[in-house]
C-alpha cells in the first residue's frame, strides 16, 4: 500500500510541475558590426557562409555539412551531422524581410528531437549595423520540466555571444 501512495504521489508531483513549467523560452544577443547593412545582410543570408564563423563548425572539425536548395533563398537548407557536442540536425531559410530579419526553422535530430525558430534582426546604426541573433522554442511535456532546472539563456547565450564576436571579425576583415 506505501508503494501505491508513493508512486501516486511521484505521478502528483510531475503532474504539477508539468502545469507550472514553462512551455517557451528565447534567447537574444546583440552586437554592433563596422560593416554596412546590405554587406551584413548578404552575409547572413548565405547558410554556407554562416559556417565561416560558426560557434559549432569549431567544435567539431570532422562535422559533414550538405546544403539543398539555393543559398540565400527561402527554401534553402543546410544539414549538419557532428560529433556528441553539435549533434544533427537541419536549418532551413523561411523569411526574409530584405536588409531587416532573416529568419530559419531549426530541426535538431540528435542527441534530441526539437523544432525551434532562429532569426537575425538587422539595423542600421551610424556607419555600421546593430545585429540581433536570436532562438525561440517550445518544449512540449514532460520535457518542459527540464526547464524547470534548465536555463537556456544561460546553456546556449554564450555561445550566440562567441558567434557574435566571429561574425564581428569575419564581416569586418571581408
Amino acid at each position: 500500500m506505501i508503494i501505491l501512495y508513493i508512486i501516486a504521489g511521484l505521478v502528483l508531483l510531475i503532474l504539477i510541475l508539468g502545469m507550472i513549467a514553462p512551455s517557451e523560452f528565447a534567447v537574444s544577443r546583440d552586437i554592433v558590426v563596422n560593416k554596412p547593412q546590405k554587406a551584413v545582410w548578404d552575409s547572413l543570408i548565405s547558410l554556407k557562409e554562416q559556417q565561416e564563423w560558426s560557434v559549432w563548425g569549431t567544435r567539431d572539425p570532422n562535422m559533414r555539412t550538405e546544403f539543398k536548395g539555393t543559398d540565400g533563398e527561402v527554401g534553402a537548407i543546410h544539414l549538419w551531422f557532428g560529433n556528441k557536442q553539435v549533434g544533427e540536425g537541419e536549418q532551413e531559410l523561411t523569411k526574409l524581410v530584405p536588409m531587416t530579419r532573416v529568419e530559419s526553422e531549426l530541426r535538431f535530430l540528435k542527441p534530441w528531437k526539437a523544432t525551434n525558430m532562429g532569426y537575425f534582426d538587422l539595423k542600421a546604426e551610424g556607419n555600421g549595423t546593430h545585429v540581433t541573433w536570436g532562438f525561440s522554442g517550445k518544449s512540449k511535456f514532460p520535457m518542459s520540466i527540464m526547464m524547470l532546472f534548465m536555463n537556456m539563456d544561460k546553456a546556449i547565450g554564450k555561445d550566440f555571444e562567441e558567434g557574435l564576436s566571429n561574425f564581428k571579425t569575419y564581416i569586418e576583415k571581408k
